[in-house]
């Protein structure tokens, strides 16, 4: 979702500058926006040009300052009375762009992938969509245990511990920098599809869930106005993929977005395109040093630019604690992400590993230490020791190396997804030790308990199909709409 609003600055501002226009108040279209730091200094950052950007789509009835939404609006949203939905990141886009600009690679992350968190108390492993919120309501709590009582205040700095908190998960789940963010709200996504005058879409199949989100739509092509474009991507019962199909109608929402900007004339319309900045200011948050005017005046100069647009890969389905999450492999997606991003993966020459591999848990779950030294042990690994490091270091896990065993190390780093690995004259030559973060999940291939043919989870109404995240759909923003389950 909030990457269409990313598309209306960008493009329209691309347009104006294409034709001529002035946009007298740059500064005050720049200022005019929400800034969080919630990045942080010290964060991974892309180099030789390319830019991460994560968009996150919350799923709250609050506006910034915590105060309910209007009745009017929610009753438009098909979204409750403003208690529901808490502060899911229901939406989460991973956008690459190369230095070049020669192709936009968009991962969509479903809401359902259950991932390590680290920094909320009393979770280890979360949905992803709930590590916004989970970490918003610890801060919070903290606060008012402390004597906090403006509700503005609580507010705006428990989301800014929730925007840490969904960008770190994140970072972490798939491996790669992440240079800037922007978040929107429910509401900032049905004031986009009202200010474009709705949206085209396609359906494989005729919907009905008018039960939970609204959606009720015939199959084919079709125009939806505000409130049917917003209960279209927030369908999630009924249908064939679950999770997975949501993120393909965000991917469909995306583009068809941009082909009714480009083909309204709203990009060419300067008092829409200020109602349209007005939306942008008042529903989104950006990263704190997001020029948009100058990004905007940048992509605008690459032309069409062709944008692909994948999701995750999930393992299976499964259930825990009552409910229903996605089960991945970590390893896999930052593979995955990598050569998708262009990241060059790093060449291995040893094909038979010769060194000793000691096992630290700094942070993981209990157990795991002792079960990836058997699975590297069967993999001609020697085995090392196997204990505990200092917790205060467990956010995230490493690779050190000694003298002798760089090969080994970098191919171990690999085989678990990518972890940073580094030479250290602290450890004997011939060894690698390996701490494991609460950002560690064991690989797919190294688990005893996962397999490449697990089969379909079974539910009471029969089998669930083995997840299908779909062929990659690739096009020029402003072109053609897909057609989605």
């Amino acid at each position: 979702m909030i990457m269409a609003r990313m598309l209306v600055a960008t493009t329209a501002l691309a347009v104006l500058a294409g034709t001529g226009l002035a946009w007298s108040a740059k500064q005050d279209f720049d200022s005019g926006f929400t800034h969080s730091t919630a990045l942080g200094e010290d964060a991974p950052r892309s180099g030789g040009g390319a830019v991460n950007i994560l968009l996150i789509g919350l799923d709250t009835r609050k506006d910034l300052n915590g105060n309910d939404l209007p009745k009017e609006v929610l009753d438009q949203l098909h979204a409750g009375d403003g208690t529901e939905g808490g502060y899911n990141a229901n939406s989460l886009i991973l956008l690459h762009i190369p230095a070049d600009k020669s192709k936009v690679v968009a991962f969509s992350i479903p809401r359902d992938n259950y991932v390590p968190v680290t920094g909320i108390p009393g979770y280890q492993q979360v949905k992803i969509k709930e590590a916004y919120g989970l970490k918003k309501a610890a801060v919070q709590a903290r606060l008012i245990e402390r004597g906090e009582k403006d509700p503005v205040v609580l507010e705006r700095r428990g989301r800014e511990a929730g925007r840490a908190s969904i960008v770190t998960t994140v970072r972490n789940l798939v491996g790669v920098p992440i240079d800037r963010f922007a978040e929107i709200s429910l509401a900032g996504f049905y004031d986009l599809a009202t200010a474009v005058g709705g949206v085209d879409v396609c359906l494989n199949h005729a919907v009905d869930d008018s039960e939970f989100s609204g959606a009720t739509f015939p199959a084919g092509r079709q125009h939806l106005d505000g409130s049917q474009a917003l209960a279209f991507v927030r369908q999630r019962h009924g249908l064939l993929n679950g999770d997975l199909d949501r993120t393909h109608r965000q991917q469909a929402f995306l583009t068809s977005v941009a082909k009714s900007l480009k083909d309204s004339g709203t990009l060419t319309n300067l008092s829409q395109l200020t109602e349209l900045m007005d939306v942008a200011h008042r529903d989104v948050v950006l990263s704190d040093g997001w020029n948009l005017f100058d990004f905007a005046r940048d992509m605008g100069s690459a032309g069409s630019v062709p944008v692909e647009f994948r999701t995750l890969p999930v393992v299976r389905y499964d259930v825990i604690d009552g409910q229903d999450v996605n089960i991945v492999d970590p390893a896999a997606i930052k593979r995955e992400v990598r050569a998708a991003f262009g990241q060059e993966v790093p060449k291995t020459t040893a094909p038979t590993p010769t060194s000793v591999v000691d096992v630290h848990n700094v942070g993981t779950a209990n157990g795991q230490a002792a079960a990836l030294s058997a699975a590297l042990t069967s993999r001609g690994y020697g085995a090392g020791l196997i204990g505990s490091g200092d917790p205060s270091g467990g956010q995230y896990s490493a690779i050190t190396y000694g003298l002798g065993a760089a090969d080994d190390a970098r191919a171990l780093a690999e085989l678990l997804g990518g972890l940073p690995v580094s030479a250290s004259p602290s450890i004997e030559d011939g060894r690698i030790e390996v701490a494991l973060g609460a950002d560690f999940i064991m690989p797919a291939e190294l688990s005893p308990t996962t397999s490449t043919t697990t089969p379909p989870t079974t539910t009471a109404s029969g089998s669930t199909p083995l997840p299908d995240q779909g062929k990659p759909l690739s096009t020029n923003i402003g072109d053609t709409i897909p057609c989605v389950n």
